[in-house]
């Protein structure tokens, strides 16, 4: 399956109470650069976000955006300071007893007073708090996997086409080639009957000097190997996978072959096929930036 570079992805669950959000959005960069974005108190996860993004992505600038909302049970644990609570207690019945005054000591009466209360925020189990988040990433990976592979359909059957093209301009070349040499033979027939006139022609030297532009402008190798790099092309893209630096590398190849054409060939008719192999190339090279 062929991969975009592009995507998005979501996913979100409520997980020991708290709900959590992880988003995924990514561009095209030659190199994997992940950026995380969440709440500084959370950033113990960072590591483990980056490598599940690592097992799952080889190429593009992947920003990852984290949202944790507070937790259903509260983060907030209540107790009584029960050495300031007894100390309270007892300063009030010896102040009742003293002063032989009304029993009024009452749990509203003690809460009043500073410090009764302890109010502590809860400790973080820091690893489980880190697997939620993972887990939740998980379905937004998942999420931006499936637009991925479906932008990555749409640029394999794009350079397919584009291939496809390539192939028939290349046919055209091959059926127009060794017409060029007898066309060249034929001009210099006409041109050499026309300076000499009356004087009998010399047959082999317009032999030689044929064979020696036909060398010159043979493309019968570099059709060839264009050929091989079609098939090559067609092949890559039927596996699937990482390929984008391979198809990156293969094009350079489509490239130098479609340049050798067009400086060795003299003939306009082919000149206008490699100008269009060529723009069918650019085109590929422009689709294969986008693909892992």
């Amino acid at each position: 399956m062929v991969k975009s570079m592009t995507g998005y992805g979501r996913g979100e669950a409520v997980l020991r109470g708290r709900p959590i959000t992880v988003e995924l959005r990514s561009v095209n960069n030659r190199y994997l650069d992940c950026t995380v974005k969440m709440p500084r108190i959370y950033v113990f996860a960072e590591d483990a976000i980056k490598s599940r993004v690592q097992a799952h992505i080889s190429r593009g600038k992947v920003d990852v955006f984290v949202t944790i909302g507070p937790s259903e049970s509260g983060d907030i644990s209540i107790s009584v300071n029960k050495p300031v609570a007894d100390g309270y207690y007892k300063a009030l019945c010896e102040l009742r007893d003293s002063y032989n005054l009304r029993d009024d000591i009452s749990v509203s009466l003690l809460s009043r007073f500073q410090d009764v209360f302890l109010v502590e925020k809860t400790q973080e189990d820091l690893e489980a708090m880190s697997a939620d988040i993972c887990s939740v990433l998980e379905l937004a990976l998942k999420d931006f996997d499936a637009m991925r592979e479906r932008e990555g359909e749409k640029l394999r059957q794009d350079v397919e086409s584009r291939a496809k093209t390539i192939s028939a301009l290349t046919g055209k070349v091959e059926e127009r080639a060794p017409g060029i040499v007898a066309d060249y033979r034929a001009r210099l027939s006409a041109k050499m009957a026309e300076v000499l006139q009356n004087t009998q022609l010399d047959e082999s030297r317009i032999l030689t000097e044929a064979a020696i532009f036909a060398d010159k402008v043979a493309v019968d190798e570099e059709l060839v190997r264009l050929r091989s790099h079609l098939s090559q092309l067609e092949h890559m893209l039927n596996q699937g996978g990482i390929l984008g630096r391979k198809l990156d590398f293969l094009i350079q190849e489509f490239n130098r072959e479609a340049n050798t054409i067009g400086s060795k060939c003299s003939d306009l008719e082919t000149a206008g096929y490699v100008v269009d192999i060529k723009a069918e190339i650019e085109k590929i090279r422009e689709q294969i930036q986008n693909i892992e």
